[in-house]
Formats: C-alpha cells, structure tokens, sequence
C-alpha cells in the first residue's frame, strides 16, 4: 500500500510544469472549463472539493475529457478519499497533514500530497511514506528562501514540492527553476469569478500564457 505518485502521474507534471486548481460552483461549467484549459494547453486539473458541485464536476470531466489528468484538492476527510477513488481522481492533495487521511488514502492507493510548511510537517509526511508534498501556502510563508532553509536537511530523501498559494504569473517560474519543484499549483489561470462569468476564452488565454512562460 502506498501514497506514492507513479512515475507516469510524476512525468506528467514534470513535462506540464503547471497544475490548474480551480473551485466549480455550478456542474455545467466543469466540461467547459476544462475544455477552456486543454485549449490553452494546460492537460493537469486540481478540482478543489470547497464546494457541493465539487464531485459531480469530477465525474464530468473525467467522462467527457479523458486526456486531461484530474485530482482533487482540499481533501480533509477519510470520506472525500472514498468518494474521490470511487469516482476516479487521478491523485488527491490537502491543504494540510491529517495522519487519518493519508493512511486512508494509502490503503485505497490514491497517489496522496499532503501539505506541509515546517520541517515537522515534512518529518510527518514522510513517516507516513509521502514523497511528494505541497508546500502550502507557499509566498505567506517565505517563498522560495523559505522552501530551500525547510528542505534543505530532507535533500537526501529525494522529496520533491508542488508549491501552491500566492503564485502568479509574475513569481511562478521562479518556483519552477529549483531542482525539486516538478510543477506548481496555478489558481491565477482559472480563477473562481472568471470560471463563474464563464469566461472561457480569459481562461484559454491566461494558460496559454503561462505554458509560453514554461
């Protein structure tokens, strides 16, 4: 049993460089959503469970865009893991460390990323037999200084970062030049009130330019 991402899920997010996390209020918009992203070039989805829609948005675009790679996020309960495997999600990540969740993914073998942000939270993790962590919330809590003083004891364990939480399009690449960053969890591509007005061409434009700054 394992939380571990296989090397095709881990290739994936090395050649995207860029995972979109998005919150869906209303179902209708997931297809179109992530029809908008793939069109901009972006194949990798964090579909934040913040909201009521969030499951049926899931099975939606697992059902109509099967060449996009879709997780969850914001997983904080050992029930979202069910609901999450059963569904389909590709792989789950949580804002934090909840030791119950990951053993709840372990056992379902869904690829899981906890959250961390201090070297207990790395030491907790990795005891549980995570790899890949998100750094989370990434610029609050330092950037990329910050990164490198935390992980920097944990280099010979081969862990690697997905940083999330004040990335933009201006501070994101800097995040993607560290050895031990494989991508970056984008909520500026496709944020709320834009997937709200269903601004689908805003939203292909905003990951088309974030693949050319890739």
């Amino acid at each position: 049993m394992t939380t571990s991402f296989s090397e095709l899920i881990l290739e994936k997010f090395r050649l995207q460089k860029i995972i979109a996390v998005v919150v869906i209020d209303d179902t209708d918009d997931a297809v179109p959503l992530a029809r908008a992203l793939s069109d901009g070039g972006i194949s990798a989805i964090e579909l934040t469970l913040r909201t009521p829609s969030a499951f049926d948005s899931l099975h939606r675009i697992l059902q109509h865009c099967p060449e996009m790679l879709v997780g969850v996020g914001t997983v904080i309960s050992t029930s979202q893991v069910a609901k999450a495997v059963e569904i389909g999600a590709a792989f789950a990540v949580a804002p934090g460390l909840n030791p119950d969740v990951v053993r709840a993914a372990k056992e379902a073998h869904l690829p899981f990323a906890p959250g961390i942000v201090t070297p207990t939270d790395i030491e907790a993790a990795y005891s549980l037999g995570c790899k890949l962590l998100k750094f989370f919330p990434a610029e609050p809590s330092g950037g990329i200084t910050y990164l490198n003083a935390i992980a920097g004891p944990y280099a010979h364990l081969g862990l690697e970062y997905i940083p999330l939480g004040g990335l933009d399009e201006n501070n994101f690449t800097r995040y993607l030049a560290l050895k031990n960053v494989p991508a970056v969890g984008g909520s500026w591509i496709a944020p709320r009130d834009l997937i709200q007005k269903k601004a689908w061409t805003t939203i292909t434009a905003n990951a088309q330019r974030a693949i050319q700054q890739v």
